[in-house]
């Protein structure tokens, strides 16, 4: 007879939270939280999906090394490619409810890395240094002169056909390709993500019966392709043959919506909340407060964060009960804000378990730790392109500490950050003087004259030992003048275009391309929130392109800025604008106030001065500067706002006609 199953009743509390492993989608959590008495599944819908027919469960089972079903064997004619180009897609299409794009819609945005790497001849970061992102392992076997069939975009024939090509460039998940019989020609080089499921290890075709032609603008150059062929094949590499299977593999994520944990406050930094996951992207995690927002008094004020983004190895995400673990403020949810028709609060399956986060290096404090009231310096969380003068506020348990920054301007709790002592945003004291790193000192110092020595003599104070900072550098081979895709930790949601422009030992500085040097951003070099170049196409997540070009940006701030010349959807906002300020209800008139044509008339050109408005926010305009030449027809009532609009607007749209 066969054994009974593990049901609730038999299994003892122990065996209860052991971790167990859905058969179906691979999401990890406990038995206690799993479906039915087999514990098989996390779900009702994943157990019905592996008992059907459904394409989705045949190729989830195939891509987990299961055996396909006499029902599922129907589907065994069909590509491996369209198989994993469904897995990998599965994860996002369209629109979240924070309006950041997903999938496929997120893709069309512009923006082309082969084309903006090759016109201004940067250089891209490999996929090498980055061993959280997909492919990692296998990216050796991806070199320069590796052969793959591809499709055929210049052919004339109706139906879809392929040729063989050589990757030319690598940079990051992008690769230059070179259609073989092209030579030494270029001109018809095209731009691929190695990622993407429309490149083929030579032999795919043979395979799959699809058909090999040659490119329209060689066909006559080459008698017999087939013996041209076996040259150019004879001793070549090519694709490895799982090479997207092992990429499904690497982009399954063990987070799933409906999962708890806990992650930090954006409206307190030094305490954490519940939150629960809503979205997984590419391991991108987007997170739900719990409380649905209203963090309160501190960082943020009352402003309503209720979301937050992160990387699920994020030292800034962790297992539910981990706040009372290590001693950690965590805020209570004292009125619990009604979100049942949220679907994400609808799916809550279990608590998030410690083994699916990141392990921290183990800290062993024999010989001494760090201690209340020690000096070090550390990258402001606030401002993460600063590296500040910070002291130890508070000791926890497994190796955290919280840090503050000494030059803050709010000098309460809120703004103390927790750091384990292995992280690479603390920095034993000297760390900048010794890199030659532009330290931030409290207010009441200079950053040119300021010593450590007097700075611990003043506050009588000792610094940190140097010994209990992670300091290793792992031989990272990001340089500067690499370009990648990175997250501005300051607005988590958003993936930018970003430039290496200093690499010491573990850190590297990150700019923004297009934005301002006062965006820039430190980051650890093995950070989980730096991608190569095409991760985002990859995972289908949304990349920020450059807001302008480098070559503008450089300038920008030497030159004064122009008036930009309105369109024709602006100009009718500027009128309804304009428009609507003339209908406000407004004060009696007075005799001496100057009608709409008077402004019109009597205001010289060189007397206005050009306010840039934004049509689309309504901001308070600049109050234009008084003349020294010309007396106020209004006296000091507050009539004379709403004129100052007019008079910008007016201004604009009559530069507007002229050009």
């Amino acid at each position: 007879s066969s054994s009974p199953s593990p049901s609730r009743a038999t299994l003892s509390k122990e065996e209860l939270h052991e971790p167990a492993v859905c058969e179906m989608c691979g999401m990890v959590g406990t038995r206690d939280a799993f479906f039915s008495k087999t514990k098989r599944f996390c779900s009702v819908s994943c157990s019905r999906s592996y008992s059907s027919n459904s394409k989705k469960a045949s190729i989830l089972a195939r891509l987990q090394g299961k055996p396909p079903t006499k029902k599922a064997k129907v589907l065994h004619k069909a590509a491996w490619s369209s198989k994993i180009g469904a897995f990998l897609h599965s994860q996002g299409i369209g629109q979240l409810l924070d309006g950041t794009m997903t999938g496929q819609d997120a893709l069309v945005m512009g923006f082309d890395w082969g084309t903006y790497l090759k016109e201004h001849g940067y250089k891209a970061a490999p996929v090498t240094c980055f061993k959280h992102v997909p492919l990692y392992d296998q990216w050796d076997d991806i070199t320069v002169g590796l052969k793959v069939e591809v499709l055929n975009s210049d052919a004339v024939l109706p139906s879809k056909v392929y040729w063989i090509a050589s990757i030319i460039r690598l940079a990051g998940y992008k690769a230059l390709l070179r259609y073989e019989g092209f030579e030494s020609d270029s001109s018809h080089d095209f731009w691929c993500n190695l990622g993407t499921v429309d490149i083929h290890p030579i032999g795919w075709c043979a395979v799959n019966s699809k058909l090999l032609v040659p490119p329209q603008s060689v066909h006559e150059r080459i008698k017999d392709w087939k013996a041209y062929l076996m040259k150019r094949l004879v001793g070549s590499r090519t694709l490895p043959v799982d090479f997207y299977v092992k990429m499904a593999e690497s982009m399954k994520y063990p987070f799933r919506q409906g999962m708890r944990v806990e992650v930090v406050d954006r409206s307190c930094l030094s305490r954490t909340r519940p939150a629960v996951v809503d979205t997984v992207i590419g391991g991108r995690l987007r997170l739900l407060y719990e409380d649905g927002g209203g963090g309160g008094s501190g960082v943020g004020g009352a402003d309503a964060h209720t979301d937050f983004w992160c990387h699920m190895w994020s030292p800034m995400v962790h297992p539910v009960g981990w706040s009372r673990r290590v001693g950690h403020s965590i805020k209570t949810l004292e009125k619990r804000v009604d979100m049942s028709s949220h679907p994400t609060f609808r799916r809550i399956y279990c608590d998030s378990v410690p083994h699916l986060f990141k392990k921290v290096r183990t800290v062993f404090p024999e010989g001494g730790f760090f201690e209340e009231g020690m000096k070090l310096e550390a990258i402001d969380p606030l401002n993460l392109g600063n590296i500040c003068v910070a002291t130890i506020r508070k000791v926890l348990l497994d190796g955290y500490v919280l840090v503050s920054v000494d030059s803050s301007v709010v000098d309460d709790e809120s703004t103390w950050f927790c750091h384990h002592a292995s992280s690479h945003a603390i920095l034993p004291a000297g760390y900048c003087q010794q890199h030659k790193i532009t330290l931030t000192v409290p207010p009441a110092y200079d950053k040119k004259s300021f010593s450590w020595t007097q700075y611990l003599e003043d506050t009588g104070s000792k610094t940190a030992p140097a010994r209990l900072f992670n300091t290793d550098c792992p031989g990272q081979g990001l340089v500067p003048g690499m370009k990648l895709e990175a997250v501005d930790l300051m607005e988590p949601r958003l993936i930018c275009v970003a430039t290496v422009t200093r690499a010491v030992g573990r850190l590297l500085r990150l700019h923004f391309d297009g934005w301002g040097s006062g965006f820039d951003q430190w980051a650890d070099c093995q950070s989980p929130d730096i991608y190569p170049p095409g991760w985002c196409e990859i995972t289908g997540y949304q990349l920020q392109p450059p807001v302008a070009p480098e070559e503008a940006a450089d300038t920008e701030e030497d030159q004064p800025r122009r008036h930009k010349p309105l369109g024709r959807k602006k100009k009718r906002l500027v009128k309804k604008k304009l428009a609507s300020l003339i209908a406000k209800n407004r004060p009696p008139p007075r005799a001496h106030a100057p009608s709409l044509e008077q402004l019109k008339t009597e205001i010289p050109d060189e007397e206005i001065i050009a306010v840039k408005v934004k049509v689309e926010e309504e901001e308070e305009p600049e109050p234009l500067a008084p003349q020294p030449t010309r007396a106020r027809p209004l006296d000091s009532e507050p009539l004379l706002r709403e004129p100052e609009d007019l008079q910008t607007l007016l201004r604009q749209m009559k530069e507007e006609s002229r050009e």
